[in-house]
């Protein structure tokens, strides 16, 4: 019996000796040996590390040349194989809604916000508790909220989808479909200038529940108040960046809110939104516009419910990979209270509209919307306006089509103001996309404004001579 107890002790010690050489053998000089994650994480520094002469970037799942590494991809304006050669008479890409200004603020953080992921991770349909939301990043969506002050999130019912683009519809479905108390479908209409996809979408899906009727104030103006209205509102608004509210009231009227600019980077926050229904997403948050993440804030449950069945039934619910990335994004963002992303946004945009301000603040053609300063309760101070876009306006009578002005004579590209319900005197200029874009607008659009004064030098000059 001896013999046996001193042959189990010996396994025994043996066995947590083995273990220690094992852990001592991963975890060198105070750091954990990386294994079966070795070859992904150096793959992912080696193609981060290809430079395209800073005027591009080479991707993991980019072109392969000749089986070697991923291509460059260059910004606007830039080619060659490392992106070095500048394309003189290439157009300026002012269209879009990339917001690749916050690319160098993730740059800098490529070790916190990086994430390595097993091929077998979350492989179901659900995660354990049969769900298709994580509840850390649900937890992390409702933190952020609370420290930035923007949207009223406690005793509200939160649902992810795919980008804020299904869930607009989804909230569109969700509100149309409980019409019950009337045989019309309802009226769908937006305050122009108003974002074209909420048109774009009801028309695409042509559902007998919900017709697009265009620019709210027409409809206010020849509506009954038993009229069934859904009205889209786009607060800050996607042109023009102005913080606005819903014009129908009443038993009859609902409205989606769409608020995925309401940030501290693009605008003030006066106040914590408190709408029944509230859309948000990553891609003007933190700007992965590509991993088409986003989240809904909701007031009621039965519309709470309507949404996660229009979101099942069209997608079994939201990527696990999207999931975890917005994680491991929000973690950071979360880490310094947001205060390093959003005091980055806020100067890298409002630099930028200053200097497009002061261009045009020159020129007696063209005009941009007035925004004034707001206090920000976030920041705990009046700030300068920081729009995502410019709302350009050509002021000369002949000036009708401001969107061909700008192609013909300065080469270049923004989105037509009809393309938002409003006259094509009117032409939307991104402040979002990368900064080789922005400083190839700026130059164009200064060469523009000064072609205003050549013609007054010009009689100076014959008056001079004569």
């Amino acid at each position: 019996m001896a013999k046996l107890q001193s042959s189990y002790f010996v396994c025994f010690a043996f066995s947590i000796f083995v273990n220690l050489l094992l852990v001592l053998k991963l975890y060198v000089g105070g750091e954990w040996e990386l294994s079966w994650s070795r070859g992904a994480a150096e793959e992912a520094e080696h193609v981060a590390g290809i430079s395209c002469s800073g005027h591009g970037r080479a991707y993991l799942d980019g072109l392969v040349l000749d089986g070697k590494e991923p291509v460059c991809e260059c910004n606007s304006c830039y080619g060659g194989p490392d992106c070095s050669q500048f394309l003189t008479a290439c157009a300026a890409n002012a269209d879009g809604g990339d917001p690749l200004f916050l690319e160098p603020f993730w740059m800098q953080r490529a070790a916190k916000s990086a994430v390595v992921v097993a091929g077998w991770h979350r492989m179901s349909y659900t995660f354990a508790d049969q769900s298709r939301i994580s509840a850390e990043l649900e937890r992390h969506i409702r933190k952020l909220h609370a420290i930035v002050g923007n949207a009223v999130t406690q005793g509200r019912y939160i649902v992810f989808g795919a980008g804020s683009t299904q869930l607009l519809n989804a909230a569109l479905h969700a509100l149309s479909s409980n019409n019950l108390s009337s045989s019309s479908p309802a009226s769908v209409v937006a305050s122009v200038p108003y974002y074209r996809l909420y048109q774009d979408q009801a028309e695409f899906f042509r559902s007998v529940d919900y017709k697009f009727e265009g620019d709210a104030a027409v409809l206010q103006n020849i509506s009954d108040a038993n009229t069934n209205v859904i009205e889209f509102v786009t607060s800050p608004n996607n042109p023009d960046g102005k913080l606005k509210k819903a014009i129908f009231h009443g038993p009859n009227a609902k409205a989606i809110y769409d608020r995925v600019y309401y940030w501290p980077h693009f605008t003030a926050i006066p106040a914590p939104a408190d709408d029944d229904i509230m859309i948000f997403s990553i891609s003007k948050l933190t700007g992965h516009a590509g991993s088409r993440f986003g989240w809904a804030v909701l007031k009621d449950e039965s519309v709470h419910k309507r949404i996660s069945e229009y979101i099942l039934l069209s997608s079994l619910g939201v990527s696990r990979d999207a999931q975890l990335r917005a994680l491991k994004l929000l973690n950071v963002v979360l880490e310094t209270g947001g205060k390093e992303i959003f005091e980055f946004g806020y100067n890298k945009v409002k630099g930028r509209w200053e200097k497009l301000s002061n261009t045009l603040a020159l020129s007696n053609r063209f005009s941009l919307q007035k925004i004034a300063p707001q206090y920000c309760t976030y920041f705990k101070k009046t700030r300068k306006p920081s729009p995502a876009y410019v709302w350009l306006k050509c002021e000369r009578e002949e000036d009708k089509d401001c969107y061909g002005v700008l192609q013909k004579e300065a080469n270049v590209y923004g989105r037509r103001g009809s393309l938002f319900g409003a006259e094509d005197r009117y032409v939307r200029l991104t402040l979002l996309r990368s900064q080789d874009d922005f400083d190839i607008l700026l130059h164009r659009l200064n060469q523009l404004v000064l072609k205003e004064s050549e013609p007054q030098k010009l009689f100076v000059n014959d008056l001079m001579t004569n």
